[in-house]
């Protein structure tokens, strides 16, 4: 009834199994296999009393099962399968004094985790590793990555990323929950950029849990979220709408809009006027944080006329009163969940050349000396992070 299991594979059952489990049992086996693989369990019978599940059960955990989450609790099913985060499960059987069945039967194995991140708890420090095909899968560089005390350096070799974390410093944490003490640190893998970016920084949580004598090892990756956009109309009759592909038929309405971090946006400037004689043309479009600063901490898309950042593109259009472009969606690199856009539109007289609607990109400023009728400053936002979405790609 219950015990330690520290081999590769095996199987467990409930007491006499096949013939009837005892009444008011209560075993725990506690599975341990080699670091950094992970513990499969499947069950291949199970005949117990049904029902809620409140009388007789089985309880796996995913670890130790005094300070672990509880993976399933079940007293029938078909073939059920549970896979641990780390290289531990813990299996409860637990029986009242009333009516007895068969028990259940189950066999466990070993799976390796994958090799794009390694941890070892060692007796004075944890040993890290991250591999760099890893890092340069997502397109980081070993440079990128560094521990939650920046002080603390890791080694680095032409395939790993190599972290040598005390217990006692570099940051590390310690939690004593129940029979375990947990230490914990962070590794962190970030984008370049100064105002912006486009990739997800990627957080290494590690930690290692001491339960009494044995050392079980847990590493999970949280990875930044991605954005979540909003927009509002502008002034002054003239407005910028988000679409929903390069078509440019069908308007987006949802508010708030939600997009993906680098998910292309497509926008379109129209002028609310019936005068048919009038142009828009996109001056300068820059973003910040702050609706009210667009200068302290700001981003030019583009800036007279100029486009500024790669991802930026317009698009033919048979009217002169719309505008269209797309950019690339990034988030602010100091974390500012909220984005602002503010554009800068020239309206002219349609075919007056000599306007600043037909000049284009100019680099440097320069007075206008054809028609133009008005600049109009225009504010759409604010975009707000998203969370807990997938990175990249268009969606609708």
């Amino acid at each position: 009834c219950g015990g330690s299991i520290s081999g590769s594979s095996g199987m467990l059952q409930s007491p006499f199994y096949p013939g009837s489990y005892p009444n008011n049992a209560d075993c725990l086996w506690e599975i341990q296999v080699e670091s950094n693989f992970r513990v499969v369990l499947t069950f291949r019978d199970i005949a117990m009393q049904s029902g809620r599940c409140q009388d007789d059960y089985i309880e796996v955990y995913d670890g130790p099962a005094h300070s672990s989450p509880v993976l399933g609790r079940l007293c029938s099913g078909s073939s059920p399968s549970y896979i641990s985060s780390s290289n531990m499960m813990a299996v409860r059987f637990h029986s009242d004094s009333r009516y007895t069945f068969r028990g259940f039967q189950a066999n466990y194995s070993s799976i390796p985790a994958d090799n794009n991140t390694t941890l070892l708890c060692l007796p004075d420090y944890m040993h890290a590793v991250v591999s760099r095909d890893y890092l340069q899968s997502q397109g980081y560089s070993a440079q990128m990555v560094t521990l939650n005390d920046s002080r603390c350096e890791p080694t680095v070799t032409s395939r790993e990323v190599i972290f040598h974390i005390p217990y006692n410093s570099c940051g590390t944490t310690r939690e004593e929950n129940n029979d375990t003490i947990n230490y914990s640190n962070m590794i962190k893998i970030a984008s370049s950029g100064y105002i912006i970016r486009r990739k997800k920084d990627i957080h290494l949580h590690i930690s290692c849990k001491m339960l009494q004598n044995t050392w079980v090892q847990v590493m999970y990756v949280a990875e930044d979220t991605v954005d979540m956009y909003e927009n509002q109309f502008g002034r002054y009759n003239v407005t910028i709408n988000f679409y929903d592909s390069p078509s440019f038929l069908h308007e987006v309405h949802d508010f708030p809009y939600y997009v993906d971090l680098n998910q292309i946006l497509y926008f379109q400037a129209h002028i609310n006027n019936s005068d048919p004689n009038l142009v828009v043309f996109v001056d300068t479009c820059v973003t910040s944080p702050d609706p009210g600063d667009f200068r302290t901490q700001a981003y030019d898309l583009i800036r007279n006329g100029c486009p500024r950042d790669s991802s930026y593109t317009t698009y033919y259009t048979p009217n002169g009163h719309f505008a269209r472009f797309r950019f690339n969606a990034f988030e602010f690199i100091s974390g500012h969940s909220s984005v602002y856009l503010q554009c800068e539109l020239a309206v002219c007289r349609l075919r007056d050349y000599s306007s600043r609607c037909y000049q284009g990109c100019v680099r440097r400023s320069k007075r206008d000396t054809g028609s133009t009728k008005e600049k109009v400053n225009v504010v759409v936002g604010p975009f707000q992070l998203r969370e807990g979405a997938a990175q990249g790609g268009v969606t609708g």
